[in-house]
């Protein structure tokens, strides 16, 4: 319970906690030096200066006894340098500085040893003052307050207090060298998940080294799995192209009734081929680059028949993408909107930390139990969307997923709020 109530106060930044790791000792050192100072040389020497002072102050008050006050002021008192005027026997309240450490040590300790003592001034720093009965009448002694406590005694605390700067300031250059190697392993991991490829040197300590070369050699693995998975697929796409237009040429030569649902068997055939092969060729060869999304995705729906309602919400910035991948994944989504709807709605919403690109249609939309497997290849919920609307071939939200997640963010399938159909939301962060 403890320590869930003190985690919310914890430093979340790596940068955070490795100085509260550095600091808290160090400050809780400099307390406890600072706490032994403070007791033994504000309490026990200026205890023992003091006690010393008032030996020759009950000199000075044992020679008024015997001598007038003119003599003993300018003998005893004047070769023990303690200045004896007289005083108007009027006391007032104990006058000392809030900040007067060794004051809260003098002003018991004398009234415990004076009898006649009526006031202590310390509101001089340079002075004591004391107001005393005597057998002589009212007196007033002002000594040098260098007589009751040390002088400089905060030199030993500002010295402690620079040092301790000094060495954070060391601590925090060495700190910040050997969390950077850290904070660019983080930057170049993220940048890869989003698609970009950052260029990373393993440096910094034994272990950060390790990991860094561990994620280098994970990320050429798995791009040169993903290159290969690509290369592989596409080259199996474009040998079927042949065989695929033979079949078209010989169903043309054909008569008969069953010649025409064997045509549009190999046309889905032909338009599954073509479209991931474009898909292919796309992912493969377009570079990562600044895109103006509000003019690519206004024209995409300027494009479609009926042209889909185009609207922004936030301030709209230039985004690192694939231009390409990206506007076929909203073409994707538009398409399969017209098909299954009368009317569409992209939507782009511009936040501070990601983009949100939302297509809405008032079609049947997705049930809720069939979503995850909509987004998957090939597979087609005809029962769900209706088949009188034309006829796909299963990769349209399979590839708006792909270029989605190849850009570190999701598609999203549910319900829309503006027009009751499907809504699409293509999610990626800024």
């Amino acid at each position: 319970m403890i320590g869930r109530f003190l985690k919310q106060f914890a430093p979340r930044t790596l940068y955070g906690r490795a100085a509260a790791i550095l600091l808290l000792p160090m400050l809780t050192l400099q307390l406890a030096v600072a706490a032994v100072f403070v007791q033994r040389h504000f309490e026990d020497v200026t205890e023992q200066m003091t006690n010393n002072l008032l030996l020759e102050v009950e000199l000075v008050l044992r020679a008024l006894e015997r001598h007038p006050v003119d003599e003993v002021s300018q003998g005893l008192a004047a070769e023990l340098n303690i200045d004896l005027q007289s005083w108007d026997g009027v006391p007032r309240d104990n006058r000392l500085m809030f900040y007067d450490i060794s004051g809260r040590t003098i002003i018991p300790l004398m009234r415990s040893r004076l009898e006649g003592l009526r006031e202590i001034d310390l509101s001089d720093l340079d002075f004591v003052v004391l107001g005393l009965m005597t057998a002589k009448g009212p007196i007033q002694l002002i000594l040098s307050r260098d007589r009751v406590s040390a002088s400089n005694p905060h030199q030993v605390l500002v010295l402690m207090v620079f040092t301790g700067i000094f060495m954070t300031l060391i601590a925090y250059i060495f700190l910040r060298n050997q969390l950077r190697p850290i904070k660019r392993l983080s930057v170049a991991s993220a940048a890869f998940g989003r698609g970009q490829r950052v260029a990373l040197s393993p440096s910094g300590a034994l272990e950060v080294r390790a990991a860094g070369q561990a994620f280098l050699d994970m990320r050429d693995r798995i791009e040169r799995q993903i290159e290969q998975r690509i290369m592989m697929l596409s080259g199996v796409s474009h040998d079927l192209r042949t065989p695929i237009t033979r079949l078209q040429l010989a169903l043309e030569l054909m008569e008969g009734p069953e010649v025409e649902d064997l045509k549009k068997d190999v046309s889905s055939m032909q338009m599954m081929v073509d479209s991931f092969l474009n898909y292919a060729r796309d992912l493969a060869a377009d570079p990562v680059e600044n895109v103006d999304l509000v003019a690519l995705a206004s024209e995409l729906a300027a494009r479609m028949t009926p042209p889909a309602h185009f609207e922004l919400v936030g301030a709209p910035r230039l985004c690192a993408l694939r231009p390409v991948p990206i506007g076929r994944a909203i073409e994707n989504l538009l398409v399969n909107a017209g098909r299954y709807g009368t009317q569409s709605i992209l939507a782009l919403h511009f936040a501070d930390t990601g983009l949100h690109i939302t297509v809405h249609d008032d079609g049947p939309g997705i049930p809720e139990a069939e979503r995850e497997a909509a987004v998957k290849p090939f597979v087609r919920l005809e029962a769900a969307r209706g088949q009188n609307q034309g006829s796909g071939v299963g990769l349209g939200l399979a590839i708006a997923a792909d270029v989605a997640r190849s850009h570190g963010g999701q598609l999203v399938l549910g319900e829309s709020a503006k027009l009751g159909g499907l809504s699409a939301q293509i999610r990626l962060p800024l």
